[in-house]
């Protein structure tokens, strides 16, 4: 299965940065930061490569708090299946993000995360992400792109 990573920045103001997908994958939804891990990369080698590509924020690998894994899987699109790394940054001070041809940037307040016009799965994890759990979800979605099961692993 294919290996990518999310990221998600938190600055002291309790703001969560969300990424407008421009095109391609997750195209139209909001997001984190992130991407497919390279052959010659380690997962967070590869966090913070699509951080800095994607929102323009370089930050070290230092930083990154690992937050779980999430599995999905595509009933229509097998090429799609992929483990995603999911990472925080929290109390992020450095200069702000900035739109590239594929995300645009934009902070958010933790109570006004716009789940409608993110991915289906996102209300069952980022939450609890956002409390501080760790967690490890399965998520497969019918080839009309709905949430058809989810199954939770574990929350540590």
């Amino acid at each position: 299965m294919r290996q990518s990573t999310l990221i998600f920045v938190l600055n002291s103001k309790d703001e969560i940065l969300l990424a407008m997908k421009k095109r391609g994958f997750w195209e139209g939804k909001w997001n984190g930061a992130g991407g497919k891990v390279e052959a010659q990369e380690t997962i967070p080698q590869a966090a913070v490569r699509e951080l800095r590509e994607e929102t323009g924020i370089d930050v070290p690998e230092s930083v990154l708090e690992s937050a779980g894994v999430l599995h999905f899987t595509f009933e229509a699109k097998p090429e799609w299946n992929q483990d995603v790394s999911v990472f925080l940054v929290r109390d992020y001070r450095w200069p702000d993000a900035r739109e590239t041809e594929e995300m645009r940037p934009e902070w958010f307040s933790i109570e006004n995360i716009p789940y409608d016009d993110m991915w289906a799965d996102d209300p069952y994890w980022l939450p609890r992400v956002l409390e501080g759990d760790k967690v490890d979800f399965s998520f497969t979605f019918d080839s009309d792109g709905d949430l058809v099961e989810v199954v939770e692993g574990y929350s540590a």
